[in-house]
């Protein structure tokens, strides 16, 4: 035992916690059933990795219950595990998993679906927890007991903070290049509250490391096992089209002298088409760009190798499997230009003000008076969650929602008289994107915004059909007509018929 522990001395620098390496068995016993738990994870990324799998092995046979706080999506099918072994009471903020998904429209996991900025805030101030354990991926602990974290910062550092015990997971795999890469700044409480410091997305205002106690180090566990790469598919013929439309109405901005060709700092939500509208700015005049996101996908490191991007922050890398070898194992390249940091600061209202960020991220649906469903299918069945779209819709310099018209070979519209829920209100909404074009909300009252939106996003299949409805709702008046007992017909009709369509 002693000969490996002096093989992990490089990763675990302290050397009084050498003494705590374990098993993750034996580490997954500090976890006690009705516990809450933080662990470390961002959209796949820097998630710990062999006490969560320890744990619901455990619960298979030694049922317990935990209520698990993370970043957002958790990878290497951990959420599935998890939710399978009935391990999960209460899932806060965020999860992207099938099986999961499923025991919670079920009602066996109660799922707290939260803006990603507010998580650790509730906790700070015992709105939420406390946490009892926290477990944490790193690639390496400083000689001061510091955590040095891997691949996304997420909540991390506060969960690390603020639990009684901390389990450390120190993956080898995880390259020792990406030491250096993290900004760890937390706020101070309120009511004295000092301003963030950042003032570019460049800014650097904390440690690259989570300062802890190196008393609270409860248990090490050694790990060698990647993140999930992520299953974003390459532009197709309708994002391309969306990305065109962006790409459009960008530079019809610069021509008004709102914008220039370095644009606002850009963020992006995950998935295939924020993925595919990004890229879509390599082909344009935009030059010098900056991005002030969440996840840095691969569209971040296409635009860096295009030359198009000069810096790029965020809270997680999640990249696919393609892009790994040209990004994480080669990270030198981009080390000088990228930053991670806890999502609470990459997502935070007053820093996403203060920048002018413009957001850009994915609707399920939306409704003719700018509306945004981003959550629930139907109006029930939770999809993933609101994740961090709506830190920047709310307070960002402009609030872009995408998304293809129609879903499920055109069964379904994504453009409906009233959507099922509402996750961003049309306050906070100031631009709709579909394949077939683009809607300018600013500054236009509800009766000029549904004309635009059937005329510019809705697929010809169902254009008419919502032309008549709008029609028909004019004709009863109101400052935002409709015909109330149909606004949610087009639901009815897809539960009753399998098609939207009349």
């Amino acid at each position: 035992m002693e000969v490996a522990k002096s093989m992990y001395r490089e990763r675990v620098r302290n050397a009084a916690l050498l003494e705590r390496i374990t098993s993750a068995d034996e580490a997954a016993k500090l976890i006690r059933d009705g516990m809450t738990v933080g662990m470390s994870g961002f959209t796949r990324a820097g998630e710990a990795k062999a006490v969560p799998m320890a744990l619901a092995e455990r619960a298979k046979t030694d049922p317990l219950k935990i209520t698990l706080i993370t970043g957002a999506s958790l990878g290497n099918d951990l959420d599935k595990t998890m939710a399978e072994a009935h391990l999960l009471a209460r899932r806060i903020p965020f999860q992207a998993d099938p099986a999961l998904r499923r025991a919670i429209n079920d009602g066996e996991v109660m799922f707290v679906d939260q803006h990603l900025s507010e998580t650790v805030e509730m906790l700070r101030t015992r709105q939420l927890g406390p946490v009892d354990v926290a477990v944490i991926e790193a690639v390496a602990i400083t000689e001061d007991g510091g955590i040095v974290p891997t691949t996304s910062v997420g909540n991390s550092a506060s969960f690390a903070i603020l639990a009684d015990k901390v389990i450390v997971e120190i993956n080898l795999a995880q390259p020792d290049t990406l030491e250096g890469l993290h900004d760890i700044y937390i706020p101070s409480y309120r009511p004295a509250r000092m301003p963030i410091p950042i003032v570019s997305p460049e800014s650097r205002v904390g440690m690259p490391y989570i300062p802890i106690d190196p008393d609270k180090i409860a248990a090490i566990v050694v790990t060698e096992k990647l993140d999930s790469s992520s299953t974003i598919l390459p532009p197709d013929e309708d994002t391309q089209a969306i990305a065109g439309h962006l790409s459009e109405f960008l530079q019809h901005e610069v021509k008004a002298g709102r914008l220039t060709n370095t644009l606002q700092p850009l963020q992006a939500g995950i998935g295939t088409i924020a993925n595919a509208v990004m890229h879509g700015l390599i082909d344009t005049p935009f030059h010098n760009l900056k991005m002030y996101s969440e996840v840095l996908q691969d569209s971040t490191f296409d635009l860096f190798d295009a030359g198009k991007l000069d810096f790029a922050s965020g809270s997680s890398i999640t990249v696919s499997a393609e892009r790994y070898q040209t990004v994480l194992e080669d990270l030198a390249r981009y080390k000088s230009r990228l930053v991670l940091r806890p999502q609470e600061i990459s997502n935070h209202p007053e820093v996403v003000r203060r920048l002018g960020i413009i957001g850009i991220n994915t609707a399920l649906e939306f409704d003719i008076y700018g509306n945004v469903n981003s959550t629930h299918v139907g109006g029930t069945k939770m999809m993933n969650g609101i994740g961090g779209s709506g830190d920047f819709a709310r307070n960002g310099y402009m609030s872009i929602f995408v998304t293809k018209s129609t879903a499920k070979d055109d069964v379904i519209s994504s453009v409906v008289p009233m959507v099922s829920h509402v996750d961003h209100n049309e306050h906070d909404v100031d631009v709709l994107i579909t394949e077939y074009g683009l809607a300018d909300l600013r500054g236009l009252a509800p009766r000029e915004r549904a004309p635009l939106i059937i005329a510019n996003c809705v697929h010809p299949a169902y254009r008419e059909q919502l032309g008549d409805y709008y029609r028909r709702a004019v004709a009863r008046g109101g400052h935002t007509p409709h015909v109330i007992e149909e606004a949610l017909s087009w639901h009815g009709r897809l539960r009753e018929t399998g098609s939207m369509k009349i």
